[in-house]
């Protein structure tokens, strides 16, 4: 499968659910002031549905072959939910569905609803319900859940199991959308939609196992056929591996992805934890370890810490769908696999403060900040692995972090204004780097916010910290473009016909050819002590090597054919930033890159201060976090808004607390050990 960065157009990929109320199903717009909805938030509680039911309606389809669902004959209407919801000049929003409309026959191109946003709308209520007792919650899950089965193929044959993707305002399927996706029909084959159908059902199952057995056992039911379905189309490779520019990775990924893949392992881990298959907890098991695959780097080097989403790539990293933490928590506390919660704690504790010091949940690290966009999706992704991972330990650390990221909601983004509405609900669709707001609010936005706000309401330490969501100072890496600096030689600023590689992306749409006897010299601006990573596009056979001094200080040398060849990867070469081992001085004004041999590509030079910081403040409080990239310990001094005395806490890569202390002055002197990170608040 080909995948291209998730742009904020593409976020735009949403859902729906059950209506509140006939006349909004029949006017299919809102005004967020002038609705009360369920009302069911109260003054202490950030989470409000109202958005989400705007976005709910009830399908009677037409009979169609090998779909059904609960009680269809007694029950002929079931809950589905519109993809999209466009802000309209007046501040309402308009319900549309996906791809170009015919108004002669009141169809989509894709479809008005889909599987994807039905699952983790039913999530959403499921929580709701289990979180507050509310009856309207548990009335929206009952019928969402009824909505999504009917989208799972049930004849007989190759795709059982499997789940169309989209449905006409009729109920009619729409098995091969336009423009085409992905598996094509969308449950011919394994998919995203596949994954979160088992994740909703995962976690239906044991919400519904107790109050409504006759229920809970079509679920199971469905359930089953969706194991079986990864069991067959995905596992049947289990145990082999794709060669991916010189590493292994796992070939048994729902869409060659541990991002789908770990959707799914959330549904199987609520599932087998309760009272599961054999065949559910062997997938769980043998997807959960293939994710854990995926983990890499440590503080200095690439990807930091992280799991990698796609087993075809060894430089895209990105926010959205990154559950990866989070499903191997699950699996670890479900499985009694220890080792799972330290893959997740090294992706929590060393990847995440990067993130969060170096600008956020990003679209698209690719290696770099290839597409800065961020979106609700991405954000309640790492908040969800944060507090996930908490649940294994390191409790405080990861509510900390965690507030730290859900504080993009209440204004910690580039736009610094807040992009959820505790008295509508409504999320919006996503912010661009430059502070650009998307005002739509689709189903998947709606969705994800939603999805932090349970979390921060049930978790008071991530609540105050997110409240506190001006973003008072960065720290971070700095990345210098390639064609930005001096060229001398055979030195040449390339502009590819794509920017995409095929499994990377260079920054803004071109790079550097240096050849033998080439140079090119950068001006590193004011900067800290710093690791300089040049990103480079490694080819197999090349013998480009390339010099990076800082005057006349030797930082290293980058070997551009040192990668094996392509093999499974989705494009030629890979784009990685290569860590050079001399710490760049604080003085250094310039770094000059010499070329001999042949080619060397080079997309970019990254600047990451050997300390990184984000300084929070608001509503009297602030909250900083500190990561460090030296190999030994650091003390520097951070200044924290809000009154009274600071608290800090010191943690290593792993999140395991090496110290913690009381301050009084508005200066914070903080210690931080090799590859660690530390938090203060006051």
């Amino acid at each position: 499968m080909k995948r291209m960065p998730y742009t904020l157009a593409a976020a735009l990929t949403a859902s729906a659910v059950l209506v509140a109320t006939p006349q909004l199903a029949e006017a299919g717009s809102w005004t967020p002031a002038g609705v009360v909805g369920n009302a069911r938030p109260t003054q202490s509680r950030l989470t409000n549905l109202d958005h989400l039911d705007f976005l709910g309606d009830t399908v009677r389809p037409p009979a169609q072959s090998g779909h059904t669902t609960y009680r269809l004959a007694q029950e002929p209407a079931m809950g589905v939910l519109w993809t999209y919801a466009d802000h309209q000049a007046d501040g309402s929003y308009k319900r549309v569905g996906g791809g170009n409309y015919d108004a002669a026959t009141n169809t989509y191109g894709q479809g008005a609803f889909n599987a994807d946003d039905i699952a983790r709308a039913a999530v959403v209520y499921l929580r709701d319900w289990r979180q507050t007792g509310a009856p309207s919650s548990r009335r929206s899950a009952y019928e969402l859940l009824r909505g999504l089965t009917y989208l799972q193929t049930t004849a007989s044959g190759p795709n059982k199991g499997n789940v169309v993707l989209w449905m006409q305002p009729d109920g009619t399927l729409n098995p091969s959308a336009e423009p085409a996706e992905q598996p094509d029909p969308s449950d011919s084959d394994a998919s995203y939609w596949l994954a979160r159908t088992v994740w909703a059902l995962g976690e239906g199952y044991a919400a519904f196992r107790r109050s409504d057995p006759a229920f809970a056992g079509f679920l199971k039911e469905r359930l089953d056929l969706g194991v079986e379905a990864i069991d067959r189309e995905v596992l049947d490779r289990d145990g082999e591996f794709l060669q991916v520019d010189g590493r292994e990775t796992p070939a048994w990924f729902i869409v060659d992805g541990a991002d789908a893949s770990a959707e799914a392992v959330l549904g199987l881990a609520a599932y087998v934890r309760v009272d599961g298959t054999p065949q559910a907890r062997h997938v769980l098991t043998r997807l959960s370890a293939g994710i854990a695959r995926m983990s890499g780097g440590d503080a200095r080097t690439w990807p930091f810490g992280g799991v990698l989403p796609w087993a075809l790539s060894r430089s895209d990293w990105h926010a959205w769908a990154s559950q990866m933490p989070a499903a191997l928590a699950a699996a670890s506390t479900t499985l009694d696999r220890p080792r799972l919660a330290d893959v997740a704690a090294r992706d929590s504790f060393t990847f995440d403060p990067f993130m969060l010091t170096s600008g956020g949940p990003d679209n698209g690290r690719l290696p770099s900040r290839a597409d800065a966009t961020q979106i609700a999706y991405g954000v309640d992704s790492r908040v969800q692995a944060l507090i996930a991972t908490g649940r294994t330990g390191h409790r405080r650390a990861s509510s900390t972090l965690a507030g730290v990221v859900a504080a993009w909601f209440f204004g910690a983004n580039a736009s610094r204004q807040p992009t959820y509405h505790p008295a509508t609900g409504a999320t919006f669709d996503g912010v661009a780097s430059d502070g650009t707001v998307n005002q739509n609010s689709g189903a998947e936005s709606t969705i994800h916010g939603l999805l932090t706000m349970l979390a921060l309401d049930s978790h008071p330490v991530a609540r105050s910290i997110a409240r506190t969501a001006s973003v008072r100072r960065y720290v971070g890496t700095n990345l210098i473009e390639a064609e930005t600096g001096a060229l001398s030689g055979d030195a040449k600023i390339v502009q590819p016909a794509s920017s995409w590689t095929g499994e990377s992306q260079y920054t803004g749409g071109k790079y550097v050819s240096l050849r033998g006897g080439s140079t090119a010299t950068y001006d590193l601006g004011r900067h800290r002590r710093a690791l300089l990573m040049p990103v480079v596009d490694l080819r197999h056979g090349s013998t480009g090597v390339t010099t990076f001094r800082a005057g006349r200080t030797l930082l290293g040398t980058v070997r551009a054919g040192a990668i094996a060849a392509s093999g499974d990867s989705g494009g030629p070469g890979a784009l990685l930033p290569v860590t050079l081992p001399r710490t760049l001085g604080s003085r250094a004004a310039t770094v000059t890159a010499t070329t001999v041999g042949s080619e060397t590509r080079l997309d970019a030079l990254m600047v990451q201060p050997l300390v990184t910081r984000v300084v929070l403040g608001g509503r009297r409080h602030g909250t900083a976090v500190l990561r460090s990239a030296a190999t030994s310990t650091q003390r520097v001094r951070v200044r924290v808004p809000g009154a009274g005395r600071a608290q800090v806490w010191s943690y290593d890569g792993r999140g395991i607390l090496q110290r913690h202390k009381r301050a009084s002055s508005r200066s914070v002197r903080v210690t931080i050990v090799p590859g660690g990170f530390a938090l203060v608040r006051r």
